[in-house]
Order: structure tokens, then sequence, then C-alpha cells
């Protein structure tokens, strides 16, 4: 087993909660209000896992106006956190997960393209924020998810390689981005099938974290790398 050092980078949204079901029909609710329309194919190419900043023009087929960016997102947010509040609770098998890789030494970041307001909701909510040495938000970057630069900027802020680390996701664009960060990927099935990412590039695909531990992190990932999709 190697004794390199590695770090753990984590996506919040689908991966510390899972929350897809609710993301979505706060999406649709919103989108409801001011008489758009948005398939469920729409959602997962254009939504899903990318920033407001992206999204939001997407869905209005305009560019908005810094000033209607924050309005529209905060307003989208808290229709997402109304449905999600009474059901609120980490991922099945993310807190014994988070305490091994503590106990192992290994930094931790999350790398979310969520609102500010959504990050406190969430983290401090479950009461995982304290596992974190660091987390690099929307805020924080310039292009968002499928570019990699906020898993690199989560890397560097740890001090870790990228080739160090592992980076936990269920969204394509996500995915996408930890490959391009030259990062090994861990897939939550989570909002998509196990079926669906299959061919997206991930190390491990699991269902949630009671399907994985230190020692098969290192053996199934590092150690491993690409070379097979479980």
């Amino acid at each position: 087993m190697s004794t390199q050092p590695i770090a753990a980078l984590f996506d919040m949204d689908g991966v510390i909660v899972d929350n897809h079901r609710y993301h979505t029909d706060s999406w649709f609710q919103f989108v409801g209000r001011y008489g758009l329309s948005l398939t469920p194919e729409q959602y997962a190419s254009y939504i899903n896992g990318r920033v407001a900043a992206d999204s939001l023009p997407y869905v209005f087929q305009r560019s908005l106006t810094p000033e209607e960016l924050v309005t529209y997102t905060e307003e989208k947010e808290e229709i997402y956190r109304e449905m999600y509040r009474a059901n609120l609770q980490p991922t099945p098998g993310l807190i014994s997960f988070l305490e091994e890789l503590k106990h192992n030494q290994v930094p931790m970041a999350v790398g979310t393209s969520a609102p500010v307001s959504n990050i406190s909701f969430t983290l401090d909510g479950i009461q995982v924020r304290s596992y974190f040495d660091t987390v690099v938000d929307a805020s924080m970057i310039t292009r968002g998810k499928p570019d990699p630069e906020i898993y690199l900027t989560a890397a560097e802020r740890l001090g870790i390689p990228p080739e160090r680390c592992v980076v936990f996701e269920d969204a394509f664009s996500g995915i996408e981005a930890g490959l391009r960060a030259g990062m090994r990927v861990v897939a939550l099935a989570t909002t998509h099938t196990r079926e669906e990412l299959t061919n997206t590039g991930a190390s491990l695909i699991i269902a949630d974290f009671r399907e994985i531990n230190f020692k098969q992190l290192i053996e199934r990932v590092i150690e491993r790398g690409r070379a097979g999709v479980s």
C-alpha cells in the first residue's frame, strides 16, 4: 500500500448529500414561475453540476446582468432549501468515511458550484465542515465545471499534486473536471445510474460511501488508477 500522501476532493450536491431530486424539482418550479420551459434532457446537459452564471442565461436564453444573476440564483436556491430542509442528511456512509480519512491524515476539500448560502446550509446543517481543510466555491474561480479549475485550485490549497488527488463526483461535468485536472475520480450513482456512469472514465463507481473505505481507496483507485471500473 502506498505511503505517499493523497487528498480527497468532494463535490457537494449529489455527493456529500444525496439531493439531486430536490435540486431538479426546484429548477422546474423556478422556471415555471417565469413561464419558461426546461426538459429533463436539458437539465442534465446544461444545468446539473454547472455554475449559475452558465445555467441561468441558458434557461432565460439571454445574457443576465450581475444583479439579475444574484437575484435569480438566490430565488432558485431558496426554493431548493425549503424543499430539502426537512430531509437534509449526509449521504449514507459519509460520516464514517470522513472519519476514516481523517484518522489516516488525508487532507480533504470541497469543490462545489453551489452558492455560499447552500454551502452553509449543507456543511453546517449536517455538521461536516470541520472535516474539510478548504472549501472552494464558484466565487473563487473564473471557469465552472467541466473546466478543471475548481479541483486544481482545491489541490493547490491542500498542497497535494493533482495526480495524488481523488475526486468524488456524481455529475458528468464534475467527473470530466476531475479527469481534466489529471486526478482519479470515484463516481457516485446518485444523479445517474451505474450504467450511465460506466464510460465516463471514473476509476470506481459506488452507490454511496458504504461501498468504500480507505484501504479500497488506495488499492482500487490510487494504485490501479484508471485500469478498470467496478
